[in-house]
Protein backbone atom coordinates (compact mmCIF):
# COMPACT_ATOMS: atom_id res chain seq x y z
CA UNK A 1 0.00 0.00 0.00
CA UNK A 2 1.43 3.37 -0.83
CA UNK A 3 2.22 5.98 1.81
CA UNK A 4 1.03 9.52 1.40
CA UNK A 5 4.48 10.32 1.00
CA UNK A 6 4.89 8.14 -1.67
CA UNK A 7 1.83 9.18 -3.52
CA UNK A 8 2.84 13.06 -3.54
CA UNK A 9 6.42 11.95 -5.17
CA UNK A 10 4.52 10.13 -8.27
CA UNK A 11 2.00 12.76 -8.52
CA UNK A 12 4.73 14.38 -11.30
CA UNK A 13 3.15 17.95 -10.63
CA UNK A 14 4.19 20.72 -13.37
CA UNK A 15 8.24 22.07 -12.04
CA UNK A 16 8.19 25.18 -10.38
CA UNK A 17 10.43 26.55 -13.00
CA UNK A 18 7.95 25.52 -16.18
CA UNK A 19 4.58 26.67 -17.11
CA UNK A 20 1.09 25.20 -17.66
CA UNK A 21 2.21 24.27 -21.19
CA UNK A 22 5.70 22.83 -20.64
CA UNK A 23 7.75 26.35 -21.44
CA UNK A 24 10.26 27.84 -19.23
CA UNK A 25 7.79 30.45 -16.31
CA UNK A 26 6.78 33.42 -17.82
CA UNK A 27 7.50 36.46 -15.80
CA UNK A 28 5.82 39.33 -17.27
CA UNK A 29 3.76 41.76 -15.90
CA UNK A 30 1.37 44.71 -16.75
CA UNK A 31 4.12 46.92 -16.38
CA UNK A 32 6.35 45.07 -19.07
CA UNK A 33 3.81 44.44 -21.01
CA UNK A 34 2.67 48.30 -21.10
CA UNK A 35 6.45 49.30 -22.08
CA UNK A 36 6.36 46.35 -24.51
CA UNK A 37 2.98 48.27 -26.17
CA UNK A 38 4.34 51.87 -25.60
CA UNK A 39 7.84 50.96 -27.22
CA UNK A 40 5.64 49.42 -30.35
CA UNK A 41 3.36 52.00 -30.76
CA UNK A 42 4.85 55.31 -29.80
CA UNK A 43 7.74 54.74 -32.31
CA UNK A 44 8.41 57.09 -35.04
CA UNK A 45 4.65 57.77 -36.09
CA UNK A 46 4.92 60.06 -33.44
CA UNK A 47 7.26 62.69 -35.44
CA UNK A 48 4.85 62.59 -38.63
CA UNK A 49 1.83 63.80 -36.46
CA UNK A 50 1.87 67.02 -36.75
CA UNK A 51 2.22 66.80 -40.39
CA UNK A 52 -0.81 64.89 -40.35
CA UNK A 53 -2.98 66.76 -38.40
CA UNK A 54 -1.47 69.88 -40.87
CA UNK A 55 -3.14 68.20 -43.89
CA UNK A 56 -6.50 67.54 -41.68
CA UNK A 57 -6.91 70.49 -40.16
CA UNK A 58 -8.11 71.72 -36.46
CA UNK A 59 -11.54 69.51 -36.41
CA UNK A 60 -10.42 66.19 -38.55
CA UNK A 61 -7.41 66.09 -37.09
CA UNK A 62 -8.01 65.70 -33.58
CA UNK A 63 -11.20 63.22 -34.03
CA UNK A 64 -9.45 61.01 -36.50
CA UNK A 65 -6.77 60.51 -34.12
CA UNK A 66 -8.95 60.05 -31.07
CA UNK A 67 -11.22 57.60 -33.73
CA UNK A 68 -8.31 55.34 -34.13
CA UNK A 69 -7.15 55.23 -30.53
CA UNK A 70 -10.70 54.17 -29.48
CA UNK A 71 -10.73 51.45 -32.36
CA UNK A 72 -7.53 50.24 -31.08
CA UNK A 73 -7.89 49.95 -27.57
CA UNK A 74 -11.18 48.14 -28.20
CA UNK A 75 -10.22 45.72 -30.87
CA UNK A 76 -7.17 45.06 -28.35
CA UNK A 77 -9.44 43.65 -25.80
CA UNK A 78 -11.30 41.24 -28.16
CA UNK A 79 -7.72 40.15 -29.17
CA UNK A 80 -6.71 39.53 -25.70
CA UNK A 81 -9.58 37.27 -25.11
CA UNK A 82 -8.35 35.17 -28.28
CA UNK A 83 -5.18 34.31 -26.66
CA UNK A 84 -6.52 31.40 -25.21
CA UNK A 85 -9.03 29.25 -26.53
CA UNK A 86 -11.69 27.96 -26.06
CA UNK A 87 -11.99 29.48 -22.69
CA UNK A 88 -10.15 33.09 -22.22
CA UNK A 89 -8.81 31.87 -18.97
CA UNK A 90 -8.00 28.36 -18.77
CA UNK A 91 -7.97 27.64 -23.07
CA UNK A 92 -5.25 26.11 -24.51
CA UNK A 93 -2.53 29.03 -25.04
CA UNK A 94 -1.93 30.64 -28.84
CA UNK A 95 1.58 31.66 -29.05
CA UNK A 96 1.39 33.68 -32.20
CA UNK A 97 -1.24 35.86 -34.36
CA UNK A 98 -1.48 32.88 -36.54
CA UNK A 99 -2.44 30.20 -34.23
CA UNK A 100 -4.73 32.55 -32.79
CA UNK A 101 -6.89 32.75 -36.19
CA UNK A 102 -6.22 29.21 -36.25
CA UNK A 103 -7.96 28.54 -33.00
CA UNK A 104 -11.02 30.62 -33.49
CA UNK A 105 -11.43 30.79 -37.63
CA UNK A 106 -9.38 28.03 -39.46
CA UNK A 107 -8.99 27.76 -43.06
CA UNK A 108 -7.73 29.76 -45.75
CA UNK A 109 -7.76 32.57 -42.91
CA UNK A 110 -4.96 31.88 -41.56
CA UNK A 111 -2.70 32.00 -44.23
CA UNK A 112 -4.10 35.76 -45.08
CA UNK A 113 -3.30 36.58 -41.58
CA UNK A 114 0.10 35.38 -41.83
CA UNK A 115 0.61 37.17 -44.91
CA UNK A 116 -1.11 40.75 -43.00
CA UNK A 117 1.10 39.95 -40.12
CA UNK A 118 4.83 39.09 -41.44
CA UNK A 119 4.35 41.54 -44.40
CA UNK A 120 3.54 44.76 -42.13
CA UNK A 121 6.50 43.48 -39.52
CA UNK A 122 9.10 43.25 -41.90
CA UNK A 123 7.76 46.87 -43.35
CA UNK A 124 8.03 48.43 -40.06
CA UNK A 125 11.67 47.09 -39.60
CA UNK A 126 12.38 48.67 -42.78
CA UNK A 127 10.61 51.56 -41.98
CA UNK A 128 12.10 51.61 -38.08
CA UNK A 129 15.74 51.18 -40.20
CA UNK A 130 15.01 54.43 -42.45
CA UNK A 131 14.11 56.59 -39.39
CA UNK A 132 16.54 56.01 -37.26
CA UNK A 133 19.34 56.95 -40.01
CA UNK A 134 17.53 60.39 -40.72
CA UNK A 135 17.66 61.08 -36.52
CA UNK A 136 21.41 60.08 -36.69
CA UNK A 137 21.77 62.28 -39.64
CA UNK A 138 19.45 65.17 -37.93
CA UNK A 139 22.52 65.12 -35.14
CA UNK A 140 25.12 65.84 -38.05
CA UNK A 141 23.11 68.76 -39.62
CA UNK A 142 22.09 70.46 -36.35
CA UNK A 143 25.77 70.59 -35.70
CA UNK A 144 26.23 72.11 -39.22
CA UNK A 145 23.23 74.96 -39.26
CA UNK A 146 24.83 75.32 -35.89
CA UNK A 147 28.22 76.27 -36.97
CA UNK A 148 27.61 77.23 -40.88
CA UNK A 149 24.19 78.77 -40.19
CA UNK A 150 20.62 77.63 -40.86
CA UNK A 151 21.04 78.40 -44.84
CA UNK A 152 23.98 76.49 -45.09
CA UNK A 153 24.30 72.74 -47.67
CA UNK A 154 24.13 70.43 -44.72
CA UNK A 155 23.09 67.32 -46.57
CA UNK A 156 24.95 64.33 -45.10
CA UNK A 157 24.13 60.57 -46.82
CA UNK A 158 21.67 58.67 -44.39
CA UNK A 159 23.68 55.49 -45.66
CA UNK A 160 26.58 55.17 -43.38
CA UNK A 161 24.48 55.56 -40.64
CA UNK A 162 21.22 52.38 -41.64
CA UNK A 163 24.62 50.31 -42.27
CA UNK A 164 25.62 50.91 -38.56
CA UNK A 165 21.85 50.81 -37.36
CA UNK A 166 21.85 47.31 -39.15
CA UNK A 167 25.42 46.09 -37.45
CA UNK A 168 23.99 47.03 -34.19
CA UNK A 169 20.93 44.83 -34.95
CA UNK A 170 22.95 42.33 -36.19
CA UNK A 171 24.31 41.53 -32.80
CA UNK A 172 20.96 42.49 -30.97
CA UNK A 173 19.41 39.94 -33.08
CA UNK A 174 21.02 37.24 -31.50
CA UNK A 175 18.96 37.49 -28.37
CA UNK A 176 16.74 34.34 -28.48
CA UNK A 177 13.40 35.28 -28.03
CA UNK A 178 10.82 37.77 -26.68
CA UNK A 179 10.92 36.91 -23.08
CA UNK A 180 14.72 38.15 -23.06
CA UNK A 181 13.23 42.02 -24.41
CA UNK A 182 11.59 43.54 -21.75
CA UNK A 183 15.10 45.24 -20.54
CA UNK A 184 15.43 46.92 -24.06
CA UNK A 185 11.64 47.26 -24.19
CA UNK A 186 12.17 49.30 -20.96
CA UNK A 187 14.53 51.18 -22.07
CA UNK A 188 13.00 52.06 -25.11
CA UNK A 189 10.10 53.35 -23.49
CA UNK A 190 12.09 55.77 -21.61
CA UNK A 191 13.75 56.95 -25.02
CA UNK A 192 10.15 57.63 -26.55
CA UNK A 193 8.95 59.75 -23.81
CA UNK A 194 12.35 61.90 -23.91
CA UNK A 195 12.08 62.87 -27.45
CA UNK A 196 7.99 62.98 -26.71
CA UNK A 197 8.14 65.61 -24.23
CA UNK A 198 11.68 67.27 -25.95
CA UNK A 199 9.79 67.94 -29.10
CA UNK A 200 6.24 69.15 -27.10
CA UNK A 201 8.54 71.63 -24.99
CA UNK A 202 10.18 72.57 -28.23
CA UNK A 203 6.41 73.16 -29.29
CA UNK A 204 5.36 75.15 -26.80
CA UNK A 205 8.38 77.62 -26.54
CA UNK A 206 7.67 78.25 -30.34
CA UNK A 207 4.38 78.72 -29.45
CA UNK A 208 4.62 81.03 -26.59
CA UNK A 209 7.73 82.67 -28.29
CA UNK A 210 4.63 84.61 -30.67
CA UNK A 211 5.92 83.02 -34.21
CA UNK A 212 2.88 83.74 -36.66
CA UNK A 213 1.74 80.47 -38.32
CA UNK A 214 -1.35 79.85 -40.68
CA UNK A 215 -3.72 77.31 -39.14
CA UNK A 216 -7.06 76.45 -40.49
CA UNK A 217 -10.11 74.50 -39.15
CA UNK A 218 -9.63 72.43 -42.88
CA UNK A 219 -5.57 72.28 -42.67
CA UNK A 220 -3.34 73.04 -45.57
CA UNK A 221 -5.12 75.12 -47.91
CA UNK A 222 -5.32 74.39 -51.72
CA UNK A 223 -3.32 77.53 -53.59
CA UNK A 224 -0.32 78.12 -55.23
CA UNK A 225 1.77 75.42 -53.59
CA UNK A 226 -1.08 72.75 -53.00
CA UNK A 227 -3.28 72.28 -56.20
CA UNK A 228 -6.78 70.39 -54.97
CA UNK A 229 -5.58 67.10 -56.18
CA UNK A 230 -2.66 67.06 -53.62
CA UNK A 231 -4.88 67.91 -51.17
CA UNK A 232 -6.85 64.45 -51.85
CA UNK A 233 -3.85 62.56 -51.88
CA UNK A 234 -2.01 64.46 -48.86
CA UNK A 235 -5.61 63.85 -46.85
CA UNK A 236 -5.48 59.87 -47.13
CA UNK A 237 -1.53 59.66 -46.77
CA UNK A 238 -2.51 61.77 -43.07
CA UNK A 239 -4.37 58.95 -42.43
CA UNK A 240 -2.31 56.65 -43.27
CA UNK A 241 0.00 57.89 -41.03
CA UNK A 242 -2.20 57.81 -38.20
CA UNK A 243 -2.86 54.38 -38.51
CA UNK A 244 0.69 53.68 -38.56
CA UNK A 245 1.04 55.45 -34.92
CA UNK A 246 -1.26 53.17 -33.45
CA UNK A 247 0.06 49.74 -35.31
CA UNK A 248 0.73 46.92 -32.54
CA UNK A 249 -2.08 44.65 -33.06
CA UNK A 250 0.88 42.57 -34.90
CA UNK A 251 3.21 41.44 -31.72
CA UNK A 252 0.30 41.47 -29.35
CA UNK A 253 0.27 37.88 -28.71
CA UNK A 254 3.58 37.87 -28.68
CA UNK A 255 3.50 40.49 -26.05
CA UNK A 256 0.46 38.56 -24.12
CA UNK A 257 2.47 35.41 -24.22
CA UNK A 258 5.04 36.75 -21.94
CA UNK A 259 2.80 37.43 -18.68
CA UNK A 260 2.43 35.32 -15.74
CA UNK A 261 -0.52 33.06 -15.78
CA UNK A 262 -1.93 35.03 -12.36
CA UNK A 263 -3.69 37.35 -12.69
CA UNK A 264 -5.15 35.94 -15.61
CA UNK A 265 -3.00 36.86 -19.07
CA UNK A 266 -6.20 38.21 -20.78
CA UNK A 267 -7.05 40.81 -17.39
CA UNK A 268 -3.37 41.90 -17.64
CA UNK A 269 -3.07 42.43 -21.08
CA UNK A 270 -6.44 44.54 -21.21
CA UNK A 271 -4.98 46.78 -18.42
CA UNK A 272 -1.76 47.00 -20.21
CA UNK A 273 -3.33 47.95 -23.11
CA UNK A 274 -5.33 50.69 -21.63
CA UNK A 275 -2.32 52.35 -19.85
CA UNK A 276 -0.37 51.98 -23.44
CA UNK A 277 -2.68 53.25 -25.63
CA UNK A 278 -3.93 55.50 -23.11
CA UNK A 279 -0.15 57.42 -22.71
CA UNK A 280 0.49 56.96 -26.49
CA UNK A 281 -2.70 59.15 -27.16
CA UNK A 282 -2.08 62.11 -25.17
CA UNK A 283 1.39 62.13 -26.10
CA UNK A 284 -0.21 62.18 -29.68
CA UNK A 285 -2.74 64.57 -29.15
CA UNK A 286 -0.14 66.83 -27.45
CA UNK A 287 2.67 66.12 -30.11
CA UNK A 288 0.42 66.51 -33.48
CA UNK A 289 -1.71 69.50 -32.12
CA UNK A 290 0.88 71.91 -30.38
CA UNK A 291 3.20 70.76 -33.32
CA UNK A 292 0.71 71.89 -35.76
CA UNK A 293 0.35 75.07 -33.64
CA UNK A 294 4.20 75.41 -33.73
CA UNK A 295 4.50 75.34 -37.59
CA UNK A 296 1.24 75.73 -38.90
CA UNK A 297 0.28 74.40 -42.43
CA UNK A 298 3.66 74.24 -43.36
CA UNK A 299 4.44 71.73 -40.49
CA UNK A 300 7.40 69.03 -42.16
CA UNK A 301 7.00 65.19 -42.66
CA UNK A 302 9.14 64.75 -39.44
CA UNK A 303 9.14 67.47 -36.91
CA UNK A 304 12.36 66.81 -34.91
CA UNK A 305 14.34 65.90 -38.36
CA UNK A 306 12.76 68.21 -41.03
CA UNK A 307 14.33 71.19 -38.90
CA UNK A 308 11.60 73.48 -37.67
CA UNK A 309 13.44 73.68 -35.19
CA UNK A 310 17.32 75.06 -35.17
CA UNK A 311 17.89 75.50 -32.15
CA UNK A 312 19.23 74.71 -29.26
CA UNK A 313 20.88 72.37 -31.22
CA UNK A 314 22.17 70.49 -28.39
CA UNK A 315 18.51 69.50 -27.86
CA UNK A 316 17.08 68.44 -30.80
CA UNK A 317 20.43 66.12 -30.81
CA UNK A 318 19.71 64.40 -27.81
CA UNK A 319 16.22 64.74 -29.16
CA UNK A 320 17.15 62.38 -32.14
CA UNK A 321 19.99 59.66 -29.92
CA UNK A 322 16.99 59.47 -27.77
CA UNK A 323 14.93 58.23 -30.93
CA UNK A 324 17.79 56.24 -32.39
CA UNK A 325 18.15 54.60 -29.33
CA UNK A 326 13.99 53.85 -29.19
CA UNK A 327 13.98 52.73 -32.33
CA UNK A 328 16.67 50.30 -31.39
CA UNK A 329 14.63 48.72 -29.03
CA UNK A 330 11.77 48.58 -31.37
CA UNK A 331 13.19 47.10 -34.39
CA UNK A 332 13.81 44.08 -32.18
CA UNK A 333 10.17 44.01 -30.66
CA UNK A 334 8.82 44.10 -34.06
CA UNK A 335 11.22 41.29 -35.60
CA UNK A 336 11.37 39.07 -33.17
CA UNK A 337 7.67 37.36 -34.18
CA UNK A 338 9.26 37.12 -38.00
CA UNK A 339 12.74 35.16 -36.31
CA UNK A 340 10.55 33.10 -34.17
CA UNK A 341 7.90 31.97 -37.05
CA UNK A 342 11.16 31.09 -39.36
CA UNK A 343 12.89 29.08 -36.88
CA UNK A 344 10.34 27.11 -35.35
CA UNK A 345 9.05 26.12 -39.30
CA UNK A 346 12.63 25.23 -40.09
CA UNK A 347 12.68 23.51 -37.26
CA UNK A 348 9.96 21.29 -37.89
CA UNK A 349 11.01 20.92 -41.21
CA UNK A 350 14.48 19.41 -40.26
CA UNK A 351 14.15 18.52 -36.95
CA UNK A 352 17.83 16.10 -37.08
CA UNK A 353 19.46 19.34 -38.44
CA UNK A 354 22.36 20.35 -36.19
CA UNK A 355 22.89 23.60 -37.69
CA UNK A 356 19.30 24.21 -37.09
CA UNK A 357 18.63 23.39 -33.50
CA UNK A 358 22.52 22.99 -31.22
CA UNK A 359 22.64 25.50 -28.89
CA UNK A 360 26.25 26.50 -28.12
CA UNK A 361 27.23 28.23 -24.85
CA UNK A 362 29.65 31.21 -24.76
CA UNK A 363 30.57 33.17 -22.13
CA UNK A 364 30.53 36.82 -22.42
CA UNK A 365 32.28 39.40 -19.72
CA UNK A 366 29.49 41.03 -17.19
CA UNK A 367 26.40 38.79 -18.55
CA UNK A 368 27.26 34.87 -17.91
CA UNK A 369 26.96 32.36 -20.64
CA UNK A 370 24.86 33.33 -23.62
CA UNK A 371 23.43 30.95 -25.95
CA UNK A 372 24.46 30.62 -29.50
CA UNK A 373 23.03 29.21 -32.33
CA UNK A 374 24.57 28.77 -36.30
CA UNK A 375 21.31 28.98 -38.15
CA UNK A 376 19.72 32.03 -35.60
CA UNK A 377 23.30 33.39 -36.35
CA UNK A 378 23.16 33.30 -40.36
CA UNK A 379 19.83 33.74 -40.92
CA UNK A 380 18.55 36.56 -38.31
CA UNK A 381 22.13 38.70 -39.81
CA UNK A 382 20.84 38.22 -43.21
CA UNK A 383 16.98 39.63 -42.86
CA UNK A 384 18.60 42.54 -41.01
CA UNK A 385 21.24 42.94 -44.18
CA UNK A 386 18.28 42.71 -46.56
CA UNK A 387 15.98 45.23 -44.80
CA UNK A 388 18.78 47.20 -44.63
CA UNK A 389 19.33 47.40 -48.37
CA UNK A 390 15.44 47.81 -48.53
CA UNK A 391 16.01 50.68 -46.60
CA UNK A 392 18.98 52.72 -48.76
CA UNK A 393 16.84 52.31 -51.98
CA UNK A 394 13.71 53.51 -50.78
CA UNK A 395 14.10 56.16 -47.97
CA UNK A 396 10.70 57.70 -47.86
CA UNK A 397 9.64 58.38 -44.51
CA UNK A 398 5.52 59.66 -44.46
CA UNK A 399 4.65 57.61 -47.54
CA UNK A 400 6.33 54.79 -46.16
CA UNK A 401 4.91 55.00 -42.46
CA UNK A 402 1.28 55.82 -44.42
CA UNK A 403 1.95 52.19 -46.47
CA UNK A 404 2.26 50.43 -43.30
CA UNK A 405 -0.21 51.74 -41.59
CA UNK A 406 -2.71 51.84 -44.01
CA UNK A 407 -2.08 47.59 -45.22
CA UNK A 408 -1.93 46.64 -41.37
CA UNK A 409 -4.50 48.44 -40.12
CA UNK A 410 -7.75 47.12 -41.29
CA UNK A 411 -6.82 43.03 -41.27
CA UNK A 412 -4.88 43.07 -38.14
CA UNK A 413 -6.46 45.24 -35.76
CA UNK A 414 -10.07 45.58 -37.00
CA UNK A 415 -10.73 42.77 -39.61
CA UNK A 416 -9.27 39.55 -37.61
CA UNK A 417 -10.05 40.64 -33.77
CA UNK A 418 -14.05 41.51 -34.93
CA UNK A 419 -13.90 37.90 -36.59
CA UNK A 420 -13.03 36.27 -34.27
CA UNK A 421 -15.14 37.57 -31.43
CA UNK A 422 -18.19 37.08 -33.56
CA UNK A 423 -16.52 33.31 -34.03
CA UNK A 424 -16.03 32.76 -30.85
CA UNK A 425 -19.17 33.97 -28.94
CA UNK A 426 -21.27 32.82 -31.56
CA UNK A 427 -23.26 36.61 -31.98
CA UNK A 428 -26.22 35.56 -34.66
CA UNK A 429 -26.31 36.84 -37.57
CA UNK A 430 -28.36 40.42 -37.83
CA UNK A 431 -28.07 40.79 -34.76
CA UNK A 432 -28.03 44.10 -33.25
CA UNK A 433 -23.91 43.16 -32.07
CA UNK A 434 -23.55 41.71 -35.25
CA UNK A 435 -24.99 44.76 -37.61
CA UNK A 436 -22.53 47.53 -35.58
CA UNK A 437 -19.50 45.33 -35.41
CA UNK A 438 -19.70 44.93 -39.33
CA UNK A 439 -20.65 48.74 -39.57
CA UNK A 440 -17.42 49.59 -37.85
CA UNK A 441 -15.20 46.75 -40.20
CA UNK A 442 -16.74 48.30 -43.57
CA UNK A 443 -15.73 51.42 -42.25
CA UNK A 444 -12.10 51.17 -41.38
CA UNK A 445 -11.78 48.72 -44.60
CA UNK A 446 -12.54 52.08 -46.29
CA UNK A 447 -10.40 54.12 -44.69
CA UNK A 448 -7.67 51.67 -45.02
CA UNK A 449 -8.22 51.25 -48.93
CA UNK A 450 -8.53 55.06 -48.93
CA UNK A 451 -4.89 55.93 -46.77
CA UNK A 452 -3.24 53.14 -48.90
CA UNK A 453 -4.51 55.11 -52.21
CA UNK A 454 -2.52 58.54 -51.13
CA UNK A 455 0.37 56.58 -49.65
CA UNK A 456 1.12 55.17 -52.79
CA UNK A 457 0.42 57.93 -54.46
CA UNK A 458 3.24 59.56 -52.04
CA UNK A 459 5.69 56.75 -53.02
CA UNK A 460 5.25 57.37 -56.40
CA UNK A 461 5.79 60.97 -56.08
CA UNK A 462 8.75 60.55 -53.96
CA UNK A 463 10.24 58.03 -56.42
CA UNK A 464 10.10 60.71 -59.14
CA UNK A 465 12.39 63.23 -57.22
CA UNK A 466 14.58 60.73 -56.20
CA UNK A 467 17.85 58.91 -57.55
CA UNK A 468 18.95 56.12 -55.60
CA UNK A 469 22.54 55.93 -54.05
CA UNK A 470 22.93 59.71 -55.34
CA UNK A 471 24.85 61.60 -52.45
CA UNK A 472 25.11 65.41 -52.29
Amino acid sequence: MDTPSTLHITSNPTPKNLDDDGREKRTGTWITASAHIITAVIGSGVLSLAWAIAQLGWIAGPSVLMAFSFITYFTSTLLADAYRAPDPVHGKRNYTYMDVVRASLGGKKVQLCGIAQYVNLVGVTIGYTITASISIVAVKKSNCFHDHGHDAHCKPSNYPYMILFALIQMMLSQIPNFHKLSWLSILAAIMSFAYSLIGLGLSIAKVAGGVHTTTTLTGAEVGPNLSSSEKVWRTFQAVGDIAFAYAYSTVLIEIQDTLKSHPPENKTMKRASLVGVSTTTLFYMLCGCLGYAAFGNDAPGNFLTGFGFFEPFWLIDIANICIAIHLIGAYQVFCQPIFGFVEMKCRQRWPESKFITREHEINVPCCGAFPVNMFRLVWRSAYVMITALIAMIFPFFNSFLGLIGAGSFYPLTVYFPIEMYIARVKIPKFSFTWVWLKILSYTCLVISLVAAIGSVQGLLSDLKKYQPFKTE
